[in-house]
């Protein structure tokens, strides 16, 4: 029996199975295929590499010499083209052959670029990649001024860091309002005036319809309205579509993504699996970073002989843009007639919160402009818990005692606070105990907070809460 394992795709997906898989079983045979010849890194970070706050090496998930350390087989740089599912074998672009006993699909997705007359010139960037991240930030140090198409957490996540770089910036954004599928109306609104406070103009309601060139070099971006927008940087940011043309071609079942069932195997072919931003789950495709390791974690279980399953993701949105504080999560934009809704607006000062509660459980919550109970209500949500009685602290601290940092007493150990990394609370109270007091401390020790950066607040409240008990709690020689 083959037991090689050949994973194709080696972003955040892929390369987090690779060490969860050797984290396992160390004898397992391991070839991955990475179309990037660049080393795996956090896609996450790249809006924080764009804004100049960390530096492209600093964004790596692997160490170089790890593949050999510890017997990969990495192929980076190397893009499959074909896979013969009868002979169980995949055909890279160089021609080569590699036989698999279980193939895993980990190849992400690609940025949606518009049809439009004129978005192939120069100055034109899809923003998706560290090479993109590169080209922009290459093209920004020349530029006068820069369009961010679309509205969504990437696009203003690449406005806010142009903006940062003192570049004049405008969003064109399709939708009615900025990240419609996180936020409602009103908080949409709210946080196009804080961004606009921050020096990033945005257009809602607008639809690009091709992009202005002289010499091969943009000049500018037409509007449906007849608008022209100067512009001699355009960053694309209009969405994401999973990449499934090799699972396609292979006869697999793709709706949106490839259909996968609760083993995270395709539904046609027993020896294949998907995982990441190209699967499709119960109907749901992830675009997030927790979901696509919470499924990395669970198929190296199942592929080292354990028996998880996959039961879907609850998602958490955070907005990483300096001077911006914003969280959201689940069904944000349902009214006061469809379940108790809870919500406190003061868009002068750039806050609006909100949280919606349906038999006793939170289903959906937005944070924007101060989120201290941000870690809180990911608990409430991520564990379907009940809500305290009184719904005020679930929006503001101190007002109640229902508040964060009462948070740790009402979540046991054994539940997880990084979803990304697997962290429990039991864990980060055992750091704690070795001498951990900041979030960097538990960063370095556990690897939370280091993934989507959801769980920070959480994070925070923990080791607050853990520094003001009155308990001595040993340490590792046994002393108090």
């Amino acid at each position: 029996m083959n037991r090689h394992i050949v994973i194709v795709g080696n972003g955040m997906a892929g390369s987090r199975l690779v060490s969860e898989l050797r984290a396992r079983d160390r004898t397992l045979g391991i070839t991955v295929f990475g179309a990037e010849a660049a080393q795996p890194y956090n896609r996450v970070l790249l809006s924080n590499v764009l804004a100049g706050v960390t530096a492209p090496g600093d964004i790596g998930l692997t160490d170089p010499a790890w593949y050999a350390a510890n017997g990969v087989d990495a192929r980076l740089g190397q893009e499959i083209v074909a896979i013969d599912r009868e002979r169980k074998t995949v055909t890279c672009a160089d021609g080569t052959v590699t036989a698999y006993g279980t193939l895993v699909l980990a190849t992400g997705s690609a940025p949606v670029v518009p049809p439009l007359p004129g978005l192939d010139a120069e100055g034109v960037v899809a923003f998706r990649t560290l090479g993109d991240c590169e080209a922009i930030i290459r093209l920004a140090d020349g530029a006068r001024s820069a369009v961010v198409v679309g509205g969504g957490l990437l696009g203003l996540e690449a406005a806010r860091g142009l903006a940062g770089r003192g570049l004049p910036v405008t969003v064109v954004h399709l939708g009615g309002h900025l990240m419609e599928r996180q936020l409602d109306a009103e908080a949409g609104g709210v946080l196009q005036r804080t961004i606009g406070d921050l020096g990033v103009r945005t257009l809602v309601g607008a639809r690009l319809t091709g992009a202005r060139a002289e010499g091969g070099r943009v000049t500018g971006i037409e509007l449906d309205d007849g608008a022209v927008l100067p512009a001699d940087l355009v960053v694309l940011a209009c969405g994401i579509r999973p990449e499934t043309g090799l699972a396609t071609a292979a006869g697999l079942t793709v709706d949106r993504g490839v259909v996968v069932d609760d083993r995270l195997r395709s539904i046609d072919d027993p020896d294949v699996h998907a995982i990441g931003e190209c699967a499709q789950h119960q109907g749901t495709v992830y675009g997030l970073v927790a979901p696509a390791w919470e499924q990395a974690r669970i198929l190296a279980d199942l592929l080292t002989g354990g028996d998880a399953r996959y039961e879907g993701s609850r998602q958490v949105t955070r907005l990483k843009a300096a001077g911006i504080e914003l969280a959201a999560m689940g069904e944000t934009t349902l009214g006061d007639d469809e379940a108790e809704v809870v919500r406190f607006a003061d868009p002068v000062r750039g806050t609006y919160k909100k949280v919606v509660i349906r038999d006793d459980r939170l289903v959906g919550a937005i944070l924007l402009g101060e989120t201290t109970t941000a870690g809180l209500l990911t608990q409430l949500y991520d564990r379907a818990a009940p809500v305290p009685s009184d719904r005020l602290g679930l929006l503001f601290t101190g007002l109640s005692p229902a508040t964060p940092t009462e948070t740790p007493v009402r979540i046991p150990d054994a539940a997880v606070v990084c979803h990304c990394n697997n962290v429990s609370k039991g864990r980060i109270r055992a750091c704690w105990e070795e001498g951990a007091r900041e979030v960097a401390d538990i960063a370095t020790m556990t690897r939370a907070t280091t993934g989507c950066g959801g769980c920070r607040d959480t994070v925070e409240g923990i080791l607050e809460w853990l520094g003001t008990q009155e308990v001595t709690f040993p340490t590792r020689s046994g002393r108090r």
